[in-house]
């Protein structure tokens, strides 16, 4: 591509004809202030910060929106640029009630850090003439209108990488205030707590109410890892403040999600009620105690080594490492050949003919089909993406037994006897991106063979490593009143299990290997406490069959230990190499 030449500051600088200023500057090492822009969304020139001055244009530009051009001179920093500047911050300080002692954000809120900049040391114009209300209404964040600039980050943000459009901004002028929907406490309208716009937000209007005031933002850690809620395997930061988790943000660069959480990967993940399980426990005579570890893994050894295959059972979760489940598979597979192996996530789909796509592929699609699926409840952040399609002009088409939240997104939906229909239309699209769900019956995967190879074909699978497990041979559905020793890797599933511990031989020995205490647990004859997915590292990999890694936030609680960690010390009893079986984990990556 053909370059062109300009001068800023004096200096030479290369750029692609088309690039902003701001872009051009900040590749060549030029700091431009901004305020508005954030580089996940597009540029909207509002707040007037990022003017500069360009030799021949009679007004100041604003450097975001303002396309550069060959031989073109710019001085970013003049006399005129830093007056404008300047005017402009008083008039946002004497918008609203900016008094930055009293706010969460200060030490990190980009007005505050301009205000510093600039040498403002006191109000041009008169302030705090009026209170502007709070709305903490939603559960995870509040809205302090008081701290607003209207920048409108939020508002893009909600629009363009959510596809939700719930924030907007009512009225005109001075009287300009944000809302949701029409005019609604956040808590009531529309909005679906994925916290997108607290991210973005550069003041403290937008806050997380978990972590307010609770750490300087120099003073804390962010540790970049994976959500393991869904199989999306999002990248996320752990914002940390003396080994305490405040909270979970965007990391924008992440190759999966590109910054975008949902409800439960950002806020949820950290409110898990249950009590922790911090040692290992082992029921004799009908009652439960504390037992050491070298002990509680000798009589699980002893209980699984002496177990006939025909009456020995393994249940997994699919929240494991992949580490974890080559572990199970030597163990339970291999050496031990357990007669009855599964998995709580048993569905599927049934396509293997295909490799994965990725979300990505959906942002240049013209066509989705979206096939027994329900991303907006299952993998949210993948609903994300389709809507931010759908806006763009991507038609939606859905294959469906019941109707569901992206259902009304849809240019039509079909029932599944009518799959050759939607295949057809899949075939006559250029740029064509097919999402699966579980339910995806074996004559339906037959009949979008024919979308080969022009579509890309996306699983959206349930559970968490479900490929893996599924690579292992794992994912069955298995009986366990069938067995009189049961191995069962709870991991920290909330529920999950409930149902098949209900159905455990009151005479079967349990080993539970599991994070939180519950009716399981409380069944179980020998306890195994685990690491959560805060406390352990390990390999996952995601729907689209993209290897990811995890990084431990947190040591793990009390005595508990990481899934990999549990399940290599007790095949090292069962006389396994745990290393030459983590060694065998499949490449699932595309």
């Amino acid at each position: 591509m053909s370059s062109i030449t300009l001068t800023i500051n004096g200096q030479k600088v290369s750029a692609r004809p088309g690039q902003t200023v701001l872009k051009a500057a900040q590749a060549a090492g030029i700091d431009i202030p901004t305020l508005c822009h954030h580089p996940a969304l597009t540029a909207s020139g509002g707040c007037r910060i990022c003017l500069v001055e360009v030799s021949g244009q009679r007004a100041l530009q604003p450097a975001c929106t303002f396309p550069v051009a060959d031989r073109m001179e710019i001085q970013t920093e003049s006399p005129k640029v830093v007056r404008a500047r300047k005017f402009v911050l008083e008039l946002l300080f004497s918008e609203r009630n900016h008094f930055c002692m009293a706010c969460e954000m200060s030490g990190s809120c980009e007005l505050q850090t301009l205000g510093y900049r600039y040498g403002l040391d006191h109000w041009a114009y008169p302030t705090y003439t009026q209170r502007f209300p709070v709305d903490a209404s939603p559960p995870h964040h509040l809205m302090d209108h008081n701290r607003c600039v209207l920048c409108r980050r939020c508002v893009r943000a909600c629009a363009e990488l959510v596809g939700n459009h719930t924030l907007d901004v009512r009225q005109r002028g001075a009287h300009s205030m944000l809302c949701a929907d029409m005019d609604l406490p956040l808590g009531e309208s529309t909005c679906i707590s994925c916290g997108t716009c607290v991210n973005v937000c550069p003041t403290g209007a937008l806050v997380d109410k978990r972590s307010a005031f609770m750490a300087q933002p120099k003073d804390v850690v962010r540790v970049a890892t994976i959500c393991t809620q869904c199989s999306l395997g999002c990248g996320l930061h752990v914002v940390m403040h003396r080994g305490q988790v405040l909270r979970l943000e965007s990391q924008w660069e992440a190759p999966v999600n590109g910054g975008l959480l949902c409800r439960r990967g950002r806020f949820e993940a950290l409110q898990d009620p249950r009590p922790r399980l911090l040692e290992p426990r082992i029921r004799e005579n009908g009652r439960s105690s504390p037992a050491s570890w070298n002990y509680a893994l000798s009589e699980a050894a002893h209980h699984l080594h002496n177990e006939t295959p025909e009456r020995l059972g393994m249940l997994a979760s699919t929240r494991l490492t992949n580490e974890a489940l080559a572990l199970l598979n030597a163990i339970f597979v291999k050496q031990l050949r357990a007669a009855h192996r599964g998995t709580v996530s048993v569905d599927i789909p049934a396509f293997p003919f295909a490799p994965c796509g990725k979300l990505a592929d959906m942002v240049a699609s013209d066509f989705i089909l979206l096939v027994e699926a329900d991303p907006a409840r299952d993998q949210p952040v993948a609903s994300f993406f389709i809507k931010r399609a759908v806006d763009r002009g991507t038609r939606l088409v859905t294959v469906e037994s019941r109707s569901t939240e992206l259902t009304a997104f849809a240019e039509v939906s079909f029932i599944p006897r009518d799959m050759g229909i939607a295949v057809d239309l899949v075939q006559a699209a250029d740029r064509p991106v097919v999402l699966c769900g579980g339910g995806l019956r074996k004559n339906e995967a037959e009949l979008l063979r024919r979308a080969q190879p022009k579509a890309r074909f996306i699983p959206l699978v349930a559970g968490v490593n479900t490929l893996t497990a599924a690579a292992f041979g794992l994912i069955n559905r298995i009986d366990p009143a069938a067995c009189r020793t049961l191995f069962i890797a709870a991991a920290d599933e909330s529920g999950a299990l409930d149902p098949a511990a209900a159905r455990i031989d009151p005479a079967t020995f349990v080993i539970a290997m599991a994070s939180y205490a519950s009716p399981l647990t409380e069944r179980a004859d020998l306890v195994l406490p685990m690491a959560t997915w805060l406390e352990r590292s390990g390999g996952f990999t995601n729907t689209e069959g993209t290897l990811l890694r995890a990084h431990a936030a947190l040591p793990p609680s009390g005595q508990s230990r990481s899934d990999w960690d549990i399940l290599g010390r007790l095949a090292e009893r069962l006389g396994l190499d745990a290393g030459a079986a983590r060694a065998e984990i499949p490449r699932c990556d595309a």
